[in-house]
């Protein structure tokens, strides 16, 4: 991606001039880096670090050659080693956040970045690495904070615009992600991708009409997307629309038989309309696919339930119990099925956790259209 390329530009000029090593050359080092023999200079500045342990600039310098060589862990070590020398060595804080945040180690890389970023503000490329590293960590509310001053010195870059929108959609921070997705939107109308992921944001301000209008705006462009017809279902599905849900379903499940979340809600509805048998195959090979399948077990413990093996549902529901501990209705069911077992102490404990819980509001979609969080693209 050419967002990532153009942020990976070592800060090597900023380094400061090296004192006079004993018995290695800086200017041989330095020479060598400029005819493109890296190795030979990895090794000149490693020969000029040995003679000079109490030089910053050297060990700084063969982080900057070995970071060219890609030897991004090696590079991490020697920007460390020169930062206990001199922790105010210009340019060190942005190339270690930067060698870290190229070995994927995003945790890693926020604490120099953010001391590079307080070195110097008006510093674009250590906000934006900032902003990519927390959002590689998955701490999107942090990400979107250094993203958005980011955004809008490059407003015509629909990456670093989706960056944030995703940034804002996972963090919960609806009108923001609403807004950056329809920015992308008018730099490209012909973004599926963009539509779904309004239509999530859409959502996520309970605007589920809305959201449905550019999930179908999105099946018109590419009716070939992956997960389109399963996030218009979801869709259908939360408004108890459940002819449209089913057909939605069964559009993703042609593309992907083994579309598990598919698989599970149109298992679901099985059940709702009491095709108990139906329901089951679905939901058994839903969680063959993916066993984080909350809804699926839930389904598969009631209908158990209902059919009267009672210990198999008991496993189910605890499952889904697991799976969220914060959603009461397992715990509604797993109490009234150890009551029934003559287990009266474990039912009373899963009505005391009812008692203590607030039914939530059905999930939003941005919880469904993913499996895990987005990841960073290095």
């Amino acid at each position: 991606m050419k967002l990532w390329k153009s942020l990976l530009v070592l800060a090597a000029a900023a380094l400061p001039a090296l004192a006079s090593p004993q018995t290695a050359s800086p200017a041989e080092a330095m020479a060598l880096e400029q005819q493109g023999k890296l190795a030979e200079a990895v090794e000149a500045w490693r020969a000029v670090a040995e003679h000079n342990p109490r030089d910053a600039g050297a060990f700084a310098s063969l982080g900057v050659a070995l970071a060219r060589e890609t030897q991004y862990k090696e590079a991490a070590v020697a920007y460390r080693r020169a930062i206990v020398l001199n922790p105010a060595l210009r340019g060190i804080q942005l190339n270690l956040g930067l060698a870290e945040y190229k070995q994927g180690d995003f945790q890693a890389a926020i604490a120099p970045l953010r001391a590079a970023l307080l070195q110097d503000p008006r510093n674009m490329q250590a906000r934006t690495l900032l902003g990519m590293s927390s959002f590689g960590a998955k701490r999107f509310a942090e990400a979107a904070k250094y993203l958005e001053p980011a955004v809008k010195a490059d407003p015509a870059n629909a990456e670093l615009h989706q960056i944030l929108a995703q940034s804002c959609l996972w963090a919960k921070k609806y009108p923001c992600a609403q807004e950056q997705f329809r920015q992308i939107l008018q730099l490209n109308p012909d973004s599926a991708a963009a539509h779904m992921l309004l239509g999530q944001a859409l959502d996520g301000l309970q605007r589920t009409h809305d959201a449905i209008a550019e999930f179908e705006a999105a099946a018109r462009v590419a009716p070939e997307e992956p997960s389109v017809h399963f996030g218009l279902g979801y869709l259908h599905w939360k408004l108890r629309q459940y002819d449209d849900a089913k057909s939605e379903f069964e559009r993703e499940l042609a593309a992907d038989p083994n579309h598990a979340q598919a698989l599970a809600y149109l298992g679901d509805i099985e059940m709702k309309r009491n095709n108990l048998e139906n329901a089951m195959v679905l939901l058994k090979k839903a969680v063959q696919l993916r066993n984080d399948l909350r809804i699926a077990y839930l389904d598969m413990g009631a209908i158990l339930a209902e059919q009267d093996h009672r210990q198999e549902a008991i496993v189910a529901l605890q499952h889904a119990e697991s799976l969220d501990p914060a959603q009461p209705d397992a715990h509604l069911r797993l109490g009234r099925l150890y009551k029934a077992t003559g287990n009266p102490v474990a039912a009373q404990k899963e009505f005391s956790k009812l008692r203590e819980l607030h039914q939530k509001a059905d999930d939003d979609i941005s919880s469904k259209m993913s499996g895990a969080s987005p990841s960073v693209q290095r």
